[in-house]
């Protein structure tokens, strides 16, 4: 009996956790709970966490000391990466009551459900080295718009040397093959067109598996799922992309022609500090002979600035890499020293302005970039998912390679995949009609 109970989620950091916080909201609406903002009074404040970088611990923790302002009887359970790793830190706070790690997220609900609220033991972090199987999550699918996300892998065995996300996640871990399939055959059944594979490391899929099955015979097992018209890939590595790779997107129209690379440096000297298994010819080679491949493909990426070391003739040769490719976006951060990481050690730290000179050195370069790659759009035809109506009356969707398009019509509907005439660029977004 939850007696009309009420409960908010806070989730930081990558889809992982955006999918990972689903499954507990879904367990608990399923259960009667009711789902309040996050800036409302609550009984139960979830917080998802994320430690990719400093700034996002900060956030984990301003966030948890906002919470008991609302109620002060509040319950505060804070879960996900930055609990998993610092979990004596966080039970500091005087706000929080209880973390949780990753490897045993599910005693979230466990903890609410069965009002098993007054153990003495608040730390409920497991560890997460011992983790050898991917756990299913009840209820898990992720949706966002006309699309979905499906989870199908965990963890990550590289430990590159800027990188924390190890510690937090645990080694990398495959998803059952075939309940990747039943779940996007019940997708399929729910309405949904557009499914996107999301992990830590995807990769990675299948190695620590019996089946002798990797990331390719996963792709062509879901291209041939009926009812499927769009696959996307969250991230993936640039040595991670292969010849077999190559064919299956350039064969597969159900396959979208625009990839996410986990890029972090195009610098030869710095992916390896990085302890990255690849360098700035194989990026190159790789990214341009998929180009060649599927012409219409686009490409974003994640880039660090400032490593350790990395002096101004290193960033530059990391942009003239991202210009010479063609970036129609970058997510680009300044690196950020993660606590038990190699490149703590390092010496040569760049200074904390020089970074941020080359953040907003490069974000400017790429800006430039994207205008130019869309502005060769304007006069073609793109296949756009829409997505959503706003109150300006156009609707909203994003191109096959991932380009955001505004389009105004009145007989279109969320969820109509369209084919529309590019007219014109208005900062970012591509406008056109049909």
């Amino acid at each position: 009996m939850n007696l009309n109970k009420k409960v908010a989620f806070y989730t930081l950091g990558c889809k992982v956790n955006q999918y990972e916080t689903e499954s507990i909201k879904n367990k608990l609406l399923n259960k009667g709970y009711e789902e309040v903002k996050f800036t409302e009074k609550a009984d139960f404040y979830i917080v998802n966490s994320c430690t990719v970088t400093s700034v996002a611990d900060r956030k984990t923790r301003n966030i948890l000391r906002r919470t008991k302002k609302l109620n002060k009887n509040a319950k505060v359970i804070v879960t996900g990466c930055y609990a998993q790793t610092n979990g004596e830190d966080l039970l500091k706070i005087e706000e929080v009551d209880y973390v949780i790690g990753n490897s045993n997220k599910g005693e979230v609900v466990d903890l609410i459900i069965n009002q098993n609220l007054n153990r003495d033991h608040h730390n409920l972090v497991l560890n997460i080295f011992e983790d050898v199987d991917y756990k299913e999550l009840e209820f898990s699918t992720f949706r966002e718009m006309s699309r979905a996300y499906i989870k199908i892998q965990d963890g990550c065995n590289n430990f590159c040397s800027y990188c924390k996300i190890p510690f937090g996640r645990g080694k990398s871990r495959s998803r059952k093959f075939e309940n990747i399939i039943l779940e996007a055959k019940k997708l399929v059944k729910e309405g949904f067109k557009e499914i996107i594979l999301i992990g830590i490391n995807l990769g990675d899929y299948g190695k620590d598996l019996e089946e002798n099955i990797d990331f390719e015979d996963l792709l062509e097992a879901l291209v041939g799922v009926e009812g499927i018209e769009r696959i996307r890939i969250g991230s993936v590595y640039p040595d991670r992309i292969t010849d077999r790779f190559i064919d299956i997107m350039k064969n597969n129209r159900k396959m979208m022609p625009h990839l996410h690379i986990s890029l972090q440096s195009c610098d030869d000297e710095i992916l390896e500090k990085m302890k990255r298994n690849y360098g700035a010819s194989l990026i190159k080679e790789r990214l341009e002979k998929l180009r060649e491949e599927v012409g219409n493909i686009e490409y974003t990426a994640d880039v660090i600035v400032g490593f350790p070391g990395e002096t101004r003739g290193m960033y530059e040769n990391t942009k003239k890499v991202i210009e010479e490719i063609g970036f129609s976006s970058l997510h680009v951060f300044p690196y950020s020293e993660r606590e038990n990481t190699l490149a703590v050690s390092y010496p040569n730290k760049v200074s904390s302005s020089e970074k941020k000179n080359r953040v907003v050195d490069l974000e400017k370069e790429v800006k430039k970039i994207g205008k130019s790659i869309r502005e060769k759009y304007i006069g073609k035809k793109l296949n756009v998912l829409i997505e959503e109506r706003k109150e300006d009356g156009f609707y909203y969707g994003y191109s096959e390679n991932y380009l955001r398009v505004k389009i105004l019509g009145d007989d279109l509907k969320v969820n109509d995949e369209v084919e529309i005439q590019v007219e014109k660029l208005e900062k970012e977004l591509l406008i056109g009609g049909y």
